[in-house]
């Protein structure tokens, strides 16, 4: 089955919601045609359909210069104040209204609640089919209707171009000799243990800060920070329970301690251009890298583990 990035995602749920969205725009357009521009006709059109739109945050209309000729309709009552608001500087006014006459605008923050909202904008027409103005309809993002089904993060490599003012002095900086890379054999086995038998499905290493953070699989919204004194304790996988490894894993078991090996390997390859901090997540069986230019990489493991480190020493990964 075909994965789904995020850009597919977002350009699905925005379907659903315009497909949702345009009849009844379209109804209420209509409906406030044959009062127009009566502000108190227009305020008991919209009144009524707000009920029927139970996702709606305001209700509005405007004249065709975007200057409100209704009071905003929420479900709190009229918000009188906004009568005569003139609107043609917010983002959903500045996009083009396509033919049929109904848009649905990108998401933008909102002005009071300063949330994440979207405008549904309907051109209203009179019997000759000349423009009156427009419906106006607010959502905020949290009350829309479709929750769509969440994107497939993408398992290719994918590189990252960090902090310019990092990478234009990183010929001005050297690696410094860590606490973990002193003890890199004794960091790596606790790693090992506690992502091949302990049940942590995210690890990653922060070598010039000698720490850790880790994510466990019964306890994935909280991590853990490990510093130096832990990761150069192997009694430190005593906290953890033994937990089988996840079925559903898409890195081997066999290959985290390869990984980590490659990972650290990579620490080493230059003065100048180094690793930072890398990580790797069993789950999605992808590898993360941050080098001292501030770049960073993510990648599947087993494309990873077959780059080598040839690869990133000859300075094509690591730039």
């Amino acid at each position: 089955m075909s994965q789904t990035t995020l850009a597919e995602s977002v350009a699905r749920q925005r379907e659903l919601l315009a497909n949702l969205l345009r009849e009844p725009l379209a109804l209420i357009a209509e409906a406030a045609s044959h009062v127009w521009p009566n502000r108190a006709a227009l305020n008991a059109v919209l009144i009524d359909a707000l009920a029927k739109l139970p996702s709606c945050k305001y209700l509005y209309a405007l004249d065709t210069h975007a200057v409100q000729v209704s009071d905003n309709i929420s479900r709190e009552g009229l918000i009188e104040a906004d009568f005569g608001r003139d609107r043609s500087n917010r983002p959903y006014m500045n996009e083009a209204v396509p033919s049929q006459g109904f848009l649905l605008s990108e998401a933008y923050i909102s002005l009071r609640a300063r949330r994440p909202s979207l405008t549904a904008i309907q051109i209203v027409r009179d019997a000759s089919g000349r423009a009156l103005g427009f419906i106006g309809a607010d959502f905020d993002l949290r009350n829309l209707p479709i929750t769509g089904k969440l994107y497939d993060e993408p398992t290719v490599w994918r590189q990252i171009k960090g902090d310019p003012a990092i990478r234009g002095a990183v010929f001005l900086q050297t690696r410094n000799e860590s606490a973990m890379d002193r003890a890199l054999d004794t960091v790596l086995g606790v790693m090992e243990e506690l992502m091949t038998d302990r049940g942590v499905f995210h690890g990653k290493l922060h070598f010039s800060s000698s720490r850790a953070t880790v994510w466990l699989y019964d306890d994935p919204w909280r991590y853990r920070l490990l510093d130096i004194d832990a990761l150069t304790d192997p009694d430190t996988c005593l906290i953890y329970p033994v937990q089988p490894y996840p079925a559903d894993a898409i890195t081997p078991r066999e290959k985290i301690r390869p990984v980590l090996d490659a990972i650290a390997a990579l620490r080493f390859i230059d003065d100048t251009f180094y690793l930072r901090a890398g990580s790797l997540n069993i789950m999605n069986g992808m590898v993360g890298l941050t080098f001292s230019c501030d770049g960073s990489h993510y990648l599947p493991w087993d494309e990873f583990l077959a780059k080598g480190r040839e690869f990133w020493a000859s300075g094509v990964g690591t730039s």
